[in-house]
């Protein structure tokens, strides 16, 4: 007897390699897809910051007086 497999135990040993293989890809496929949505919120969030700097700035080197603090 020799020790290479059938060829139906190869074809099932296949499709169970394919079948885990296309669960990776649809995990991997999601994982990045909750990135971009990360990415993508934290880049509009750092863009209102830059503005809300960028206004501050001007605000303060325009002469304006600043107002008083709250506890005023």
């Amino acid at each position: 007897m020799s020790d290479t497999p059938s060829p139906i135990d190869r074809i099932a040993r296949l499709e169970i390699r394919l079948t885990e293989q296309e669960a990776v890809i649809e995990d991997l496929n999601a994982a990045i897809t909750e990135q971009w949505r990360v990415i993508d919120r934290l880049s509009r969030h750092l863009a209102r910051l830059q503005e809300q700097v960028e206004d501050s700035a001007f605000r303060s080197a325009s002469g304006a007086p600043e107002p008083p603090p709250p506890h005023y």
